[in-house]
């Protein structure tokens, strides 16, 4: 079996006698209409569906997995009008299909794998000269949550050509540390995940590195961290991987260089100063620091049209890898449910979607999950390995463990329709019923040259809005949710948080803002949900939303002045702990219920329970029996029942803290 190159785009020129060839080979790109064939939509970053002599990029997924085909189906044209090119317009490259089942497979970057040297100009000094003559490889390992890092990274490949260096864009997913060893030239690009914790493709790296330690004293590396300075743990991952490149024996050509969330400029400034030291690196991995100065103004004397424009990320491909699935499935009309297990072997960058078009293809074709549009698409979601991801965009090698099974079941918390697809009614219903739409008040503002007017909104509260809602599906986080399934009358944390994020925006009316409060003040609002860390447990989407839903907490708290049953309850468990570090028990009991609930706790029971030493601590009776007993004022005793001590003090008032802003 051979493979060629990715293909970057195809397209049909005019003529077509709509033979249906390349329908036939290729259904999946190629499409027959009455009067020619066209390129189909779902293939295509554009989303149209026309001969694409745009030239319109292909997804990158379909670039790698029917670049074969395309292939087959442009030689099978009798007029040959099916055109393509591959990644980085080179002509198609055949090469020998890597053996599947690869352990530890090091990924290959596409869209550029390698940007070609350009030529060297005339007036090059002889030193400089010797410099270009080796070896110029460029390893450019990205560590990315959102994209923004494997954006940077391909952005900083491109601007590498400049300088005569022949950049490789490495996901750090499932690349082998071993393979660092004899490289000469690394640039890392990561950003920081929650507190100061990796991004997810680059956990297994960081985690790989550590446990081999691998020796690199011929290596010349710098850092470029993004991070948010309004975290305390700010660009953490990429210190870390500073301090560990440096503490494993590599040379730092340029001091790490922190971003925060505006972190073009500081990039731009970074790969400006690195480029031309990294590129001082000779084919022997000696650093020539004297001609940095020279290799700056030659880089900067070349066609720079190379830094300006639209950037393409680029797809890594992975070698294949063996897989065992367990498909949950379920008929309505049956009424059954049940798990398919079947054995394959994938491309382990592929995505769970294209998985599980595979299997509908060749395995079942009755199997019923809900397709992607233009990657992203909210109502996607599924559960795979326990973590709940779009299907269109979580790639196998982000989920797979190191059993090799994938368990992929629907999302929880909804109504199953029919195999992965889940019932999204009841959702929609509640999100209708929340109207978490803008309804604003009038405002100053500004008008355009033609009259028009516009709002304003300082750019600082727009960053900031755009930061809290970068969701990629509320859809999702409601189903994160391990209280929906059991309370009818909650609307979920999905639909919570897009209440609270239309509350935050300064152009939402007074009126709506009132009425939002409201109804995430009422039982079944936001305190609804008892513990928001089942919320945060999945991911980056699941860890801003419960930051979202403890800020929408931690408002309606300071606003009412700790008032209610969950405010009194708060505010006093925090005066116990924060100034004593003890729980006092009595105190938190009769300040929450009031008068009126402590008379009525007599009439049931509970207050004698209390006296008589049977608390949620489950301390032993016989030991509030004595302390009781005993005389306060003679012994200066409390019961441990009422009066214990809180373990981890500093933590627990740090929650508080997070809490209760006035501290």
């Amino acid at each position: 079996m051979v493979r060629i190159s990715v293909i970057a785009k195809v397209w049909i020129e005019e003529d077509c006698i709509v033979c249906d060839a390349c329908q036939d080979i290729c259904p999946e790109v190629f499409q027959i209409t009455d009067e020619t064939s066209q390129i189909v939509a779902a293939v295509r970053i554009d989303g149209q569906f026309d001969r694409n002599v745009g030239g319109a990029l292909l997804k990158a997924n379909f670039g790698a997995e029917f670049a074969e085909y395309i292939e087959e189906a442009a030689e099978a044209c009798p007029v040959d009008i099916i055109k393509f090119e591959v990644v980085g317009g080179a002509a198609p490259v055949v090469e020998e299909a890597a053996a599947p089942v690869v352990e530890e497979a090091a990924p290959v970057a596409a869209a550029p794998v390698a940007v070609a040297p350009v030529a060297v100009s005339a007036g090059t000094s002889d030193a400089l000269a010797a410099v270009f003559s080796g070896d110029r490889a460029l390893m450019i390992l990205f560590g990315s949550q959102t994209g923004n890092a494997a954006g940077l990274a391909e952005k900083t490949a491109k601007l590498a050509a400049n300088y005569e260096l022949a950049a490789s864009v490495v996901d750090m997913d499932g690349y082998n540390p071993a393979s660092l060893v004899g490289a000469k030239r690394v640039l890392i690009i990561t950003s920081t995940w929650g507190e100061g914790d990796m991004p997810d493709n680059a956990e297994d790296f960081w985690q790989g590195v550590n446990s081999s330690s691998p020796a690199l004293a011929g290596v010349n590396y710098s850092v470029c961290a993004i991070g948010d300075s309004s975290y305390d743990e700010y660009c953490k991952a990429g210190v870390d991987w500073d301090d560990k490149f440096s503490a494993l024996g590599a040379t730092s050509v340029q001091e790490i260089q922190l971003c925060d969330v505006d972190f073009d400029e500081p990039w731009a400034k970074w790969v400006k100063s690195v480029l031309p030291r990294i590129a001082c690196v000779d084919g022997s991995g000696l650093f020539q620091e004297s001609l940095v100065e020279e290799m700056s103004a030659y880089g900067e004397g070349v066609d720079d049209s190379v830094s300006s424009g639209d950037f393409t990320p680029g797809t890594v491909v992975m070698d294949e890898i063996s897989v065992t699935i367990e498909l949950f499935r379920y008929c309505p009309s049956a009424a059954e449910s049940g798990w398919d297990t079947i054995s394959c072997s994938v491309p382990a960058h592929a995505t769970v979607e294209d998985l599980l078009i595979a299997i509908q293809q060749d395995v079942d074709g009755s199997l019923a999950f809900r397709r992607g549009i233009n990657g992203g698409t909210p109502t996607t979601g599924v559960r795979v390995n326990g973590r709940i991801v779009l299907a269109d965009i979580a790639r196998i090698s982000d989920l797979i463990g190191s059993s090799g099974n994938l368990k992929i079941e629907p999302v929880p918390g909804l109504p199953i329709i029919r195999d992965l697809i889940v019932d999204l009614s009841g959702y929609e219903a509640a999100r209708a019923r929340a109207e978490p739409w803008m309804k604003a008040d009038p405002r100053d503002g500004a008008r355009l040259l033609s009259g028009a007017a516009v709002g304003t909104m300082d750019a600082a509260i727009a960053t900031q809005l755009h930061q809290r809602g970068d969701i990629l599906s509320y859809q999702l986080v409601q189903s994160m949710s391990d209280t929906s399934s059991y309370d009818k009358a909650y609307e979920g944390p999905g639909v919570h948080l897009q209440q609270w994020l239309r509350a935050e925006d300064p152009r939402c009316g007074v009126e709506q803002r009132n009425n939002i409060l409201s109804s995430l003040n009422e039982t079944d609002g936001v305190w609804a949900e008892a513990d928001l860390s089942s919320i945060a447990r999945y991911g980056f989407d699941g860890k801003l939303a419960a930051r979202g839903l403890n800020d929408a907490r931690a408002h309606l708290l300071n606003t009412s002045n700790y008032s209610g049953k969950h405010g009194r309850l708060v505010k006093w468990y925090g005066r116990s702990v924060k100034w004593t570090g003890n729980v006092n028990e009595t105190t938190l009991y009769r300040q929450v219920l009031g008068p009126l609930g402590l008379v009525s706790n007599i009439f049931n029971g509970v207050s004698a329970r209390m006296v008589l030493g049977f608390t949620r601590n489950g301390g032993p009776p016989i030991r509030g029996l004595q302390g009781l007993l005993m005389p306060p004022a003679g012994v200066g005793k409390i019961p441990n029942m009422i009066n214990s001590k809180v373990d981890a003090h500093h933590e627990v008032v740090s929650l508080f803290n997070e809490i209760d802003k006035r501290f």
